[in-house]
């Protein structure tokens, strides 16, 4: 690990770090009434990458509770069910690498994330089994899981003073740990492929940031299931105020909606389209450990307008900081 071992690299390091967080991954409810973008991921510093080379590193703890009524069915796991009630508790790890700031006038950033975690799923009913078995009362499923590694390329392009557009591709590798026909499930055994246009207007001197977000995110069918979830829209806007180097708060929404059903044999339930809305808060604390600054960020999100997923209230809590830069002419390396 690099030591930064000046106040001049201190300082930069702690402007740039805010920005770096981790990107799109597996969240409960499509099918399983469960959506590949992590809503709320889109927050401050969207569009930003750090504007050095090096490597970071982002380790993310999520906490989800969601609950569905008794007369809402979904198809988890190849099965219908009813009354539906889930938490997750999961922890992504995710690695930046940023090997330019001039590619195609702009600074590129390549991403991978893994994400450990345990969902419990609780119903009320099993209507259907995925052999057709009849009703089923009260189950509850609950499993430690390694979900689907993650990788993604962003390129963040300066657009005018303070303000910068990044383009993003996500992509879901259907090779974790998938368990078929259970309820409890973090990874989604099919190909995803997210796209997104993040805008960020950020001026430290100001003390806020605006940023917005909005992707298209594709689903591939899961064989096990043979079920093929339609195409997904997400849409995201944050307003935090920078209210010293060390500290910021703001407040950030989000909106999905997808905009093409469900299909093949697994989709019990026709087309499914899924909907909502959530607003929250989030808070950013810049600190140092030891020679190395760290970015703390907390988001909270409360849902609602709810169609065709869990009524769900999300928090989440990152640590976010740099592992090896190479520090621009003029600003030394080390003391």
């Amino acid at each position: 690990m690099s030591h930064f071992a000046n106040r001049r690299q201190l300082i930069l390091l702690s402007a740039i770090l805010g920005p770096v967080s981790f990107f799109a991954t597996p969240a409960y409810a499509s099918e399983g009434g469960a959506s590949f973008y992590l809503l709320g991921s889109g927050g401050p510093g969207a569009a930003l990458l750090p504007p050095i080379r090096g490597i970071f590193f982002d380790n993310t703890a999520f906490h989800l509770s969601g609950k569905a009524k008794g007369d809402r069915e979904f198809v988890v796991g190849g099965n219908v069910v009813a009354g539906l009630k889930a938490k997750i508790n999961a922890d992504f790890a995710t690695l930046l690498w940023v090997p330019t700031t001039d590619f195609l006038g702009g600074t590129l950033g390549v991403g991978m994330a893994l994400p450990i975690g345990r969902p419990d799923v609780d119903v009320d009913v099993i209507l259907t089994g995925p052999r057709g078995n009849t009703i089923e009362l009260s189950a509850d499923d609950a499993a430690t899981i390694i979900g689907d590694p993650i990788t993604s390329a962003t390129l963040s392009w300066p657009v005018a003073t303070n303000t910068h557009v990044a383009l993003s591709t996500v992509l879901n590798i259907p090779v974790g740990n998938y368990r078929e026909s259970k309820l409890a499930n973090l990874a989604f055994h099919r190909w995803v492929v997210d796209t997104s246009l993040a805008l960020s207007w950020h001026d430290a001197k100001a003390g806020w940031d605006v940023s917005s977000k909005a992707g298209l995110t594709f689903n591939g069918e899961n064989d096990f299931t043979d079920y093929d979830t339609g195409t997904e829209f997400h849409l995201e806007a944050s307003v935090e105020r920078i209210f010293s180097p060390k500290f910021s708060a703001g407040l950030q929404a989000y909106h999905f909606q997808q905009v093409s059903g469900d299909s093949g044999e697994g989709a019990r339930l026709g087309a499914f389209k899924g909907r909502t809305t959530g607003v929250g808060a989030t808070a950013a604390f810049n600190f140092n450990l030891g020679k190395i600054p760290v970015v703390a960020r907390a988001r909270f999100f409360e849902e609602f307008g709810v169609k065709n997923r869990l009524d769900s209230t999300t928090a989440f809590f990152s640590l976010t900081m740099p592992l090896h830069v190479i520090m621009p002419p003029g600003v030394p390396q080390s003391e």
